[in-house]
């Protein structure tokens, strides 16, 4: 290979702790860990937050490929060890601690700082190949820039689309009428279910459980099969799915319709919501979870938990039990709760009721690690917030007969080191477009209020 196609990725501390294997995602190219990141890593690692935990695995990795390591070969680099074109580069450890003098642009003993100045001493002294510095914090790399430094990146390998508007909506949207389009096509009926087979050059990019309306005020249908180029899918019939209810909760527009039939049909194991704020998610799925678990029958109970950065550092200084320490971070479904029930005579004895007979549990995301659960609704909300690796987490939780909803707001990102189209809520949904046990839906439309929805489209 060509020396000058060769690159030298230097990673910041936030890069291993969003994604602790990331050393393998630079295919041939080199990766340096300045000392400074494993002082970081260090200091961490005995942290009583969740993070502590992906400081640990980072270390640990590291530690597998340094441990028959000569000091003079780690300063030099080893083979990152994986072949077949992935991760076939070297890693090395750099001291950042005394560069030759001229080297430091900054001169305050800052982590970021020298850091920085790694990233610099590299650019200047090892012509061969390019250094990029590889870090996830905004003013990091503005800072980099800003000091003559020629490549610095975010850190996107677990980034699936590079623009938030190109993401599945889990619906197609077909102009005028569908049925004119179609012409005739193959139709079969099983039980109540009519399901047509359409040539696949009518709906080019459909995926599986994606639903498909048009601009009739009749037609609704879901992707069900997809083979030899043509397309199956179940005609649902826009008008059924209005009419139909959840724990007395009917559909308000044909978004809020779909998500509810992906909602009810147990044979999708996950449907992930998205949409703005107040377009119906945490209601839709709520709604959901009571007629499945107390109406149906079909869950033993309901799990609902959400990801604050905070309740990892205070939750074990809050008095009572999870569920109540877990209650300030869960209005949102308290509210719903009230939402539902507020016609009822006696709404507080509803709620205690209903909490007890769905068996409802409020949990943090930090204990449902390790977990198997069985025969449940788990509804996981404002996971916008969450990493790839995070949800990967939760989802592999999920064993036999339990359903998962995962409802967020990408407009509404609260961690550090997120973007919308990095959020693990992005990636899931990028994912799973084309599992058959999943179903996507993007609520268009405030249902909220008119204050709700002004405020959505103004501020």
């Amino acid at each position: 290979m060509d020396g000058y196609d060769r690159k030298r990725f230097i990673l910041d501390t936030n890069v291993l702790l969003h994604e602790p294997l990331s050393i393998y995602s630079f295919k041939e190219h080199d990766v340096v860990i300045p000392m400074t990141v494993l002082e970081e890593l260090d200091r961490i690692k005995d942290r009583q937050k969740d993070v502590s935990r992906d400081a640990r695995v980072a270390i640990r990795t590291l530690e597998d490929i340094f441990h028959d390591a000569t000091p003079e070969q780690i300063i030099a680099g080893v083979p990152l060890g994986l072949k077949d074109d992935e991760a076939s580069g070297r890693i090395a450890i750099i001291s950042d601690r005394h560069l030759p003098e001229g080297y430091a642009v900054f001169t305050d003993d800052e982590a970021d700082n020298r850091i920085i100045n790694t990233a610099l001493y590299l650019q200047k002294h090892h012509g061969g190949s390019k250094a990029v510095l590889v870090t996830k914090d905004i003013n990091m790399r503005l800072k980099a820039k800003g000091a003559g430094l020629e490549h610095v990146e975010d850190y996107r390998s677990d980034q699936l689309v590079d623009d938030i508007r190109l993401l599945a909506k889990g619906f197609c949207h077909v102009e005028d009428s569908f049925w004119d389009r179609v012409g005739e096509c193959e139709s079969e009926t099983h039980g109540r279910e009519v399901i047509h087979t359409v040539s696949e050059e009518l709906l080019p990019g459909a995926h599986i459980n994606q639903y498909l309306i048009d601009d009739t005020d009749d037609f609704a249908g879901r992707v069900i099969g997809k083979e030899n180029g043509h397309l199956r899918f179940v005609d649902l019939g826009r008008e059924r799915m209005m009419g139909r209810k959840a724990w007395g909760i009917q559909p308000k527009n044909i978004y809020q319709a779909m998500a509810l039939d992906a909602l009810l049909d147990p044979h999708i194991d996950m449907v992930i919501l998205t949409g703005p704020a107040g377009c119906g998610k945490t209601l839709l799925a709520m709604a959901s979870a009571l007629e499945m678990t107390i109406e149906k029958g079909i869950y033993d109970r309901v799990i609902v938990t959400r990801n604050t950065p905070e309740i990892a550092e205070s939750i074990g200084f809050l008095p009572g039990s999870e569920e109540e320490k877990m209650a300030p971070w869960l209005a949102a479904i308290t509210d719903t709760l009230e939402v539902l029930h507020k016609q009822d005579e006696c709404m507080d004895g509803s709620l205690s009721y209903i909490m007890g007979k769905a068996n409802i549990q409020f949990k943090s995301v930090n204990f449902m690690r390790g977990r198997s659960i069985q025969n449940t609704f788990v509804l996981l909300d404002e996971c916008q917030n969450l990493t790839a690796s995070q949800l990967k987490t939760i989802i592999t939780r999920c064993g036999e007969g339990t359903k998962l909803v995962c409802s967020g707001n990408l407009a509404q990102i609260d961690s550090n080191y997120l973007t919308p189209v990095t959020s693990g809520l992005t990636y899931i949904v990028e994912r799973f477009k084309d599992f058959e046990g999943s179903a996507n839906v993007y609520l268009n439309g405030v249902m909220r209020s008119r204050l709700a929805s002004f405020a959505e489209e103004n501020l």
